[in-house]
């Protein structure tokens, strides 16, 4: 295959590359080439042989609307992605509508004689004729061919079942690369010279000259595709697609091949959900960003695998001893649970009741509230660890396979609404010219007033947990004095799955609403370079939806019944008591939280995510033709690409943000939920084929942007996985009834086994004791006056002189938990450190290559 060929023999090489444009009838369409070949790929002879003439130029050409009246059976073929003259191809499509205003017109006249001074050819397609509005082409030389070693976390040989057809898409050749200012076909490994370049590589220079093309001709400074985009000159850019995505897969060379054919085929669709990732033609298609970020989705699942088995043997384990725990049969015997009067739940409202009556609960609990669980915590706290030093040996070699080492400078140009919305300027001695510069009290004042907002939003955050809190008392309260047996038996249960269900809702609805604040906080800020825009709003939207997600789970889990006090003297809400942990503490209720909240935000995002791109692409069709009045026709390759959604910089924002919330749930909180990794796997074998179909068949193919790493998200997993030791070091302490257990057994318990524990948790209450505000309506159980009930607590009994106050078993108990938590922290670091220095950051392979 062969076509225009980008010539990158001087150090200004994006001034001597070749694009195109595009228009509406409204729009137009211009294409630009430079030099062509006269070879010519196959796949053009088979889609628009009318087009094709041997031998012919690149030249500037415009079709005018008798022109394609005249020629209506050359534009048969629509589908076509290349110029007129066949040799061509398109592959950046800029869109603009005519209009009436002159200083639109002469700003986008201005641009595109400067583009053709930069020696671009234009070649303009007037869609007038069908009466709606279409995009315009710019056209750079075709390429193919990439260097690029092992295309996933494991590589397999062709016969693998695992491994997409290698037949369709052979591994690229591993060479080195670099910069010269000497002819190309003497410092470099050329097999083709027009295949030089990838098509993803292309659109990036056709952008990086898009970027500082001037569009007036009294100010330099005056330049960029951006503010021209931003100002509604110009409606849209966008790189082209190279086809349709539904098709047959053809081998390279062959008529009819198209990359993006192949990726629907051999990667975005359902059937493949068991393949590996064809990673080389990802880059080649989409560039080192969109790339990055499926290398990273697909190690992470892939490590998810051991965590997933072990966290469901846990629950088998758990499964098979709930009968047989020592606690759940006493709490369901019936000289032992049966024979305890419990004191109320809630105050004057509720009645007393036996334990037995959380029997079943008991047993629930137990499934996560185990000695597998504790092994289980510890395990997953080390494997966060893990996970973040093999990936970052991952990182580091796909770096290095993709020469992405020196990537970090494209990013560091200015943005353009810096350059418009900042007034003032200072001469840089490096570029020789003045530049907009921000005052640092300016800056300090933006940052302040900015981050004033974020605590505030913050602050709303807070209200709406409590006003989830607020609900679980009321709830919990009715639900205890209700005449109905059944709610009575089943209130805390109701309540928790309730109140997490709401609170899902609450998290999904303030995150679109922080989203847009977030966008609009991050500009006032006036970040000078895209990647600190980037990286400014990334962390504001982790540190909301971070405490948006995570807040009502920490407050269950670490806060909940904490300040309950006594029976007769009780801290209350509004009139309502503060409601307890159950027997066994408030794991069951973490666990409904955890696995609703994290379930269900995952169904929903899968969901809203498919559905709601459908519809819009659905919409812009409808409305387009219906807002035009004429027959829907066939598209023009550009037309089909200007109905797909909008991609961005930001576009992979949403897609790190859910994995990385994600990975908070696996890890925070998985001593109380064992099959978040599970289902964290299952989840991400669907998510990674869902935005495989996103980017494929619904999105506009991206711009590409070389990055050497996943940014700013590597700093908040490193974040993540530092605080889940933490969390679970707690959540083990002070959450579970692990440590009450073990001091029981080796400091209380007569022969060092569980027996009598239940009892032993359980302290005294004189019902006489009650104020007027906590007495119950009802003194009787069965018919039987109630003169003393039990509550879970260690104080002191009443009639001593302490009564009601704390034991000396609450101390004890209290120091083992601290004790613990300190052991835990610190042996848990201990062996992450050993890990983190025995698993170097970058391969030994990859560190003796770059010394050589």
């Amino acid at each position: 295959m062969s076509s225009p060929m980008c010539l990158l023999d001087s150090p200004q090489m994006e001034k001597k590359c070749a694009f195109p444009m595009s228009t509406t009838k409204t729009l137009h369409s211009r294409l630009t080439s430079m030099e062509i070949s006269d070879s010519v790929d196959p796949c053009i002879r088979e889609s628009s042989t009318d087009y094709y003439t041997p031998g012919s130029r690149g030249r500037v050409s415009v079709i005018t609307e008798e022109m394609m009246e005249e020629n209506d059976e050359q534009i048969a073929n629509k589908n076509t992605v290349y110029f007129r003259d066949g040799k061509r191809r398109i592959d950046f499509v800029l869109v603009y509508e005519e209009s009436f205003d002159p200083s639109k017109d002469e700003k986008r006249k201005v641009f595109e004689e400067n583009l053709e001074a930069e020696g671009l050819e234009l070649e303009l397609e007037d869609k007038s004729r069908m009466e709606h509005r279409e995009p315009m082409a710019w056209v750079a030389d075709d390429a193919e061919n990439e260097e690029m070693s092992c295309s996933s976390l494991w590589c397999f040989d062709s016969e693998n079942p695992f491994m997409y057809d290698k037949e369709l898409i052979p591994d690229d050749s591993l060479y080195f690369s670099s910069t010269s200012n000497k002819n190309y076909n003497n410092e470099f490994h050329v097999v083709e010279k027009e295949s030089f370049l990838t098509s993803a590589q292309r659109s990036r220079i056709v952008w990086e000259v898009l970027m500082r093309t001037p569009y007036e001709t009294d100010s330099g400074s005056k330049t960029g595709i951006m503010r021209l985009l931003n100002n509604g000159i110009y409606l849209s850019g966008y790189p082209l697609h190279d086809g349709p995505y539904i098709g047959k897969s053809v081998k390279k060379g062959e008529p009819g091949y198209c990359e993006r054919t192949l990726l629907y085929n051999e990667w975005a669709q359902w059937k493949c959900w068991y393949k590996t990732q064809p990673l080389p033609l990802i880059r080649r298609y989409f560039g080192e960003k969109t790339a990055l970020y499926f290398v990273w989705i697909g190690f992470y699942t892939t490590v998810l695998i051991p965590a997933a088995a072990l966290g469901v043997l846990t629950m088998i384990y758990g499964l098979a001893t709930m009968k047989t725990s020592t606690p759940s049969k006493e709490i369901c015997d019936d000289t032992v649970g049966g024979n305890l009067i419990m004191c109320p739940l809630c105050n004057q409202q509720c009645g007393f009741w036996r334990l037995k009556d959380s029997c079943v609960f008991s047993m629930v609990v137990h499934l996560f509230d185990n000695p597998a669980t504790v092994g289980f915590a510890v395990f997953m706290s080390l494997w966060a660890t893990m996970f973040m030093e093999l990936w970052k040996r991952k990182q580091a070699r796909t770096a290095w396979e993709w020469n992405l080492s020196s990537a970090e400078h494209s990013l560091e140009m200015i943005r353009p609404e810096y350059e418009a919305k900042v007034f003032t300027y200072k001469f840089n001695p490096v570029t020789m010219t003045f530049e907009p510069f921000l005052p640092f009290w300016d800056k300090v004042a933006r940052i302040l007033g900015v981050n004033s907002l974020v605590l505030l939003m913050l602050f709303s955050v807070m209200i709406a947990v409590f006003a989830v809190i607020v609900y679980r008392i009321i709830i919990v309260t009715l639900m205890f004095s209700s005449e109905t047996l059944f709610w009575r038996k089943y209130a805390k249960i109701a309540t928790s799955f309730t109140a997490a269900t709401i609170n899902l809702v609450v998290i999904v609805v303030m995150d679109r609403i922080y989203r847009k604040l977030a966008g609009k906080l991050s500009d006032i800020e006036r970040p000078r370079t895209q990647r600190e825009y980037e990286d400014s709003f990334t962390f504001k939207m982790f540190v909301f939806t971070f405490i948006n997600t995570y807040s009502s789970i920490i407050y269950i889990a670490f806060f909940k019944g904490r300040f309950f006090g006594h029976p007769g003297d009780t801290i209350t809400i509004f009139g309502y008591r503060q409601d307890q942990c159950e027997n066994g503490g408030c794991l069951f209720e973490v666990f409904v939280q955890l696995g609703i909240i994290m379930v269900g935000k995952q169904v929903f995002n899968n969901i809203y995510e498919f559905a709601t791109m459908k519809i819009m692409i659905w919409w812009r069709v409808y409305w387009r033709a219906r807002e035009n009045f004429v027959p829907q026709q066939p598209n023009t390759r550009w037309e089909e690409d200007y109905n797909l959604e909008t991609t961005d910089s930001m576009s992979l924002f949403d897609e790190y943000l859910e994995m990385v919330i994600q990975f908070g749930f696996v890890t925070l909180f998985v001593g109380s939920f064992p099959l978040a990794p599970l289902f964290a796997l299952l989840n991400n074998v669907v998510e990674i084929r869902l935005d495989a179909y996103k980017y494929v068949a619904q999105l506009r193919r991206p711009l590409t942007y070389r990055v050497q790493n996943i940014g700013a998200w590597q700093a908040i997993l490193k974040g993540l996985s530092f605080v889940a030791v933490i969390t679970n070091s707690f959540m083990i302490a002070y959450t579970s009834d692990f440590i009450p257990r073990l001091v029981y057994m080796y400091r209380y318990s007569k022969d060092g086994s569980l027996e009598g524990y239940i009892n032993n948790t359980m302290s005294y209450f004189d019902t006489a004791d009650f104020t007027n505000t906590t007495k119950p309506n009802n003194m009787m159980l069965d018919g039987v006056y109630v003169n003393q009930c039990r509550y879970q607590d260690y104080r002191h009994p009443p009639g001593s002189d302490e009564k009601y106050t704390l034991s000396l078993q609450y101390w004890h108990i209290f120091a083992a938990r601290l004790a613990f938590v300190v052991v835990f922290e610190h042996l848990v670091m201990f062996i992450t450190s050993l890990l983190s220095y025995a698993i170097p950051d970058i391969p030994r392979s990859v560190q003796g290559d770059n010394s050589k």
